[in-house]
């Protein structure tokens, strides 16, 4: 059975698969996304370093190549992602606690999270922050934690998000508890709710994300042109996550009527679940691992 905790809420580089013509073949993944796919359904919670070269033969199925691999590698390692442990000759590479608390956050988005909201959308969270301006690294990481926890930018500074969001773990985390307010909040006349959404949001673009996932996987064979079901399966977790990352789970009252995301969340476990068995026997037999000690 697929292990059910796997993801990557990255706050410092999100390792995204980039869209492509969903008819011409798959599209093309950064090599982080897809290490953090196999970390997460064959490494994650079973205390395994694998082989750099497991790593390169995986990735090298996807299209990624070696050097990018090695590169991908060695910057998990500075970023406090991935921590090394040499056998012999051999580097062998393992999560670390950071790692694992990402990979789990993400795992819990993916699969324990339904992609729709059904609630009311009458209460939502605002959060207001003002940050020294040579602080470009701590910006950019409290609003890709904002993002990921369903925040949208009314204005520099000024984020929303539906319903009573706790951030209050994410800010401690950052040291950023004497720079940022949080406040309950109802939207009252004359604020227009629907223009407050489409000021936030990017809808369209995340509706176009969500019907090319559709176009992609929902057919009987996706992606013919991949070497195997392994590389499916990885494309597949890097894709999804990747729209999941982007979608604030807007309450489902405030969005189009045809909204596709439970079609899209439908054909992802559908597709994982038939991919995952075969995948996982390519996975055993080419991931070289330790324990860890």
């Amino acid at each position: 059975m697929a292990q059910r905790t796997w993801g990557s809420a990255d706050r410092e580089a999100s390792g995204d698969v980039t869209s492509s013509d969903p008819e011409a073949g798959p599209p093309s993944a950064r090599p982080q996304s897809i290490m953090l796919a196999l970390l997460g359904d064959y490494v994650l919670g079973r205390g395994l370093y694998v082989y750099s070269g497991s790593y390169i033969e995986a990735l090298t199925r996807v299209g990624i190549s070696e050097q990018a691999t090695r590169s991908t590698l060695t910057r998990m390692v500075n970023r406090g992602l991935l921590q090394r442990r040499r056998q012999g000759r051999r580097m062998y590479f393992g999560l670390t606690s950071r790692s694992e608390a990402i990979l789990r956050d993400g795992g819990t988005r993916m699969w324990d999270t339904s992609a729709v909201n059904a609630e009311s959308g009458r209460s939502w969270t605002l959060v207001s922050f003002s940050l020294p301006e040579a602080w470009h690294r701590p910006r950019h990481d409290l609003r890709s934690r904002l993002i990921w926890s369903g925040f949208g930018m009314l204005h520099a500074g000024l984020w929303i998000a539906p319903s009573q969001a706790d951030v209050t773990g994410l800010i401690a985390e950052l040291g950023l508890e004497d720079y940022v307010r949080v406040f309950a909040a109802e939207p009252v006349h004359p604020a227009d709710l629907g223009r407050l959404i489409r000021d936030a949001y990017h809808l369209t673009e995340l509706t176009g994300q969500y019907h090319g996932f559709l176009r992609r996987w929902d057919r009987r064979r996706p992606l013919p042109g991949l070497p195997d079901d392994l590389a499916r399966e990885l494309l597949l977790m890097a894709e999804w996550l990747r729209i999941i990352r982007a979608d604030p789970r807007l309450p489902l009252a405030h969005l189009p009527a045809d909204w596709p995301a439970s079609r899209a969340q439908q054909i992802f476990r559908q597709t994982h679940a038939s991919l995952h068995p075969p995948a996982a026997r390519i996975a055993a037999g080419l991931l070289e691992t330790i324990t860890a000690e």
